[in-house]
């Protein structure tokens, strides 16, 4: 009675099935194909005649059949699977990525007869996010903006040579990952890289850190201790906020760096320092210069190669990218599936200026991904402090219209952040010019009025 059941629904919903896009499947209570439309034939190259009647799992060869079976445990547990990435090998023989959903079938009594899954093909979808990511990361660093990848098209050069770096940019623009980035790339690769962040401890503290210690060179040192010069020995040695130390390290380390030694406190044999220095600081170290704050020698020693960080607000750009990447590492992290952030929730990421960088942003996806239970990351998901002051018109309720809009508004603010001269912002967006002048068109945007209105 039940296979008639689900002949009879067949006979009037293949047409249907057939005019969607995504593959469809339903199975009875035995796990026997009973329908298999236009679209799963198309993506698994398997003839639908061939396919109903057989078991599922000798038609769909995905990687979760024999373990995790999305179809079984909605049958068992009768709760719907959304979403769900995984791969295949089709008739062919080839690997296909794809998206599926399950839910159960039931009959007019509300019994469980069955179940449908739905699934999509990503294969091109992932490649073309596997080209873009080849392009838009480097050493785990993500970015399309011009200035980076500047920095990117240097840094294996830097890396190979041996010379003192200094990476300049403000809190949370990622000097740490800049800095083992060069030390990846480095021929010291192979030994330690070790951090240290000198804002962090007092003085006293930072150089028994940095230079280690010998047995009872104070009370509490009962045995020596190396520091993190010796463990850094061959390596890299990361001194994040230099600008921090007081001028009595400043001169110690600058002993380091002119004669590769040091001496441990309590000691009074100079030991040798083979070790890198990447130095980095949130601070204008010239304008401590000047102000005799920081030693003029000890800049020059460190100033050899120098590197700056736009902070996150002169590289919009980057956000959905940085949001995609965080979508990506809290789904593994929390064991989500969450999909996307809603066009409103993108538009006040776009909006909003980032004075925490990077590390704010990510913390921001932290604190919505916590709160939300649902697939889309939604406005209220996000910290309360970022959306409490955005005006009501930044927020469009019109979907349809939202997206156009942030793009509308994203291009005007590059513009106005360009001085309102398409030619340096299409640089600026790393697109052509021609690109540009029809989004421009596309978007109703023109430039000479709102330079006009700018300059009223």
């Amino acid at each position: 009675m039940k296979s008639n059941y689900l002949k009879n629904i067949n006979k009037y919903t293949d047409v249907i099935l057939d005019s969607i896009s995504d593959g469809v499947f339903t199975v009875d209570d035995q796990w026997k194909i009973t329908s298999f439309n236009h679209a799963a034939e198309k993506i698994t190259g398997i003839d639908r005649q061939e396919a109903v009647g057989k078991n599922c799992s000798e038609v769909f060869k995905a990687n979760i059949c024999e373990t995790e079976c999305a179809l079984k445990y909605t049958m068992k547990h009768g709760k719907s699977i959304i979403n769900k990435k995984i791969f295949i090998i089709d008739t062919f023989g080839i690997k296909k990525t794809i998206s599926i959903s399950t839910a159960l079938l039931k009959d007019k009594e509300g019994k469980i007869i069955g179940g449908v899954e739905t699934f999509r093909d990503l294969t091109a979808e992932e490649q073309l996010r596997k080209e873009l990511k080849s392009n838009y990361t480097f050493a785990d660093i993500i970015s399309k903006n011009h200035k980076m990848h500047q920095l990117f098209r240097i840094l294996p050069e830097i890396a190979i040579s041996n010379s003192t770096i200094l990476i300049e940019g403000e809190s949370g623009t990622g000097k740490e990952l800049f800095a083992r980035a060069i030390h990846n790339l480095s021929k010291r690769s192979k030994r330690k890289f070790i951090a240290i962040n000198c804002a962090a401890l007092p003085d006293t503290l930072l150089e028994s850190e940095l230079f280690g210690y010998k047995a009872g060179a104070f009370t509490d040192a009962k045995k020596d201790k190396p520091g993190r010069f010796a463990q850094a020995e061959g390596g890299t040695l990361f001194l994040d906020e230099i600008g921090d130390i007081s001028p009595a390290l400043q001169v110690r380390l600058l002993r380091v760096l002119q004669e590769k030694v040091y001496e441990p406190l309590g000691s009074v044999n100079p030991c040798k320092a083979d070790v890198r220095i990447i130095a980095a600081t949130n601070k204008n170290l010239v304008d401590l210069v000047k102000k005799n704050v920081f030693r003029q020698d000890l800049f020059y020693r460190i100033n050899v190669i120098r590197l700056n960080l736009p902070p996150l607000r002169e590289r919009h750009e980057d956000i959905p990218l940085i949001v995609e990447h965080c979508i990506n590492n809290f789904n593994f992290i929390m064991d989500k599936n969450i999909i996307d952030v809603s066009a409103d929730v993108m538009n006040i990421l776009m909006n909003y200026d980032f004075p925490g960088n990077i590390r704010e942003l990510e913390n921001a996806m932290e604190h919505a991904f916590v709160l939300c239970g649902s697939d889309i990351i939604q406005v209220e998901h996000l910290p309360e402090y970022m959306i409490q002051n955005i005006s009501q018109n930044t927020i469009e309720t019109d979907n349809t219209g939202s997206f156009k809009n942030l793009q509308r508004h994203f291009l005007i603010e590059t513009l106005r952040k360009n001085n309102w001269n398409r030619l340096a912002t299409a640089r600026f967006l790393g697109i052509h010019k021609s690109t540009l002048f029809r989004k421009l068109k596309s978007l109703k945007i023109d430039v000479s009025k709102l330079k006009k209105d700018k300059d009223k």
